[in-house]
């Protein structure tokens, strides 16, 4: 191939490249924004709502249904009140006795507080104990004491209301042949209280008499006073009571005065 040099002011010919087998414009790369391609799919939703809210409104009012209600009778509660069947009655308490009270059980050989116990199980609630040796000991604990006598008998119908006295020894003493009293003062005279018990002696007096108590055997101290028997007293029994000191002399109940 030969080579011709351009002539003056003539711009040199460049040769030109080699032709490949596609077109040019196949090797050109076609770029869409990212932000076109929202809004291209924007475009083609809203067209397609805009078509449905045209079709939604051209389309006819769906017809409204009146559904008439009769409305129903209710009856009063009151009135059915009425259909309720009434109330069985309580049925009456039992009837006691003709005379309204209860058959006394046999306390006698009982421990003081089961015969209590018994007692108010029957509706007798008023009770008493006492000493029936007469010493007036207290019944401190019932369980200690047992029953000796009772002021209403065994088997006797006796009102609820009255009072049941029982008559009691402790639990390692013999209960003596007959129910024994603690002594008082009747008509302003000195009663006889040798052999009580200085406790039952002291009870027997006013309670604002002066008394004193000496031991007959020894120098002790007399101090459970129902354990100790008066030996002697001044003044004797029968005199008249003014006002006077009283004076005993007095042994433990196992003792000889």
């Amino acid at each position: 191939m030969s080579y011709q040099h351009p002539a003056w002011g003539q711009q040199p010919l460049t040769p030109e490249p080699p032709k490949t087998g596609g077109p040019k414009w196949a090797k050109k790369r076609v770029v869409i924004p990212a932000g076109f391609g929202l809004f291209v799919v924007g475009v083609m939703f809203g067209a397609a709502g805009s078509g449905g809210t045209g079709n939604a409104a051209s389309s006819k009012p769906a017809p409204t249904v009146t559904k008439t209600v009769t409305a129903q009778h209710v009856e009063p509660a009151e009135d059915k009140a009425d259909d309720k069947p009434a109330k069985a009655e309580k049925a009456e308490a039992p009837k006691k006795d003709a005379d309204g009270g209860e058959k006394v059980p046999d306390f006698v050989g009982m421990g003081l507080q089961f015969a209590q116990d018994a007692a108010q199980e029957k509706g007798f609630y008023s009770l008493k104990s006492h000493d029936s040796t007469g010493r007036d000991r207290m019944q401190a604990f019932d369980r200690n004491w047992k029953v000796c006598s009772q002021n209403i008998k065994a088997g006797k119908t006796a009102p609820t209301d009255n009072t049941l006295d029982f008559g009691a020894v402790k639990l390692e003493e013999e209960c003596p042949a007959s129910d024994k009293r603690a002594p008082e003062a009747v008509g302003g005279k000195m009663p006889d209280l040798v052999g009580e018990s200085v406790n039952a002696a002291r009870g027997a007096l006013a309670s604002g008499t002066s008394i004193t108590v000496t031991d007959a055997a020894d120098d002790r101290m007399v101090l459970m006073e129902s354990n100790w028997k008066v030996c002697t007293q001044k003044p004797a029994a029968g005199a008249a009571l003014t006002g006077q000191p009283v004076e005993f002399t007095a042994v433990k109940f196992e003792e000889s005065c």
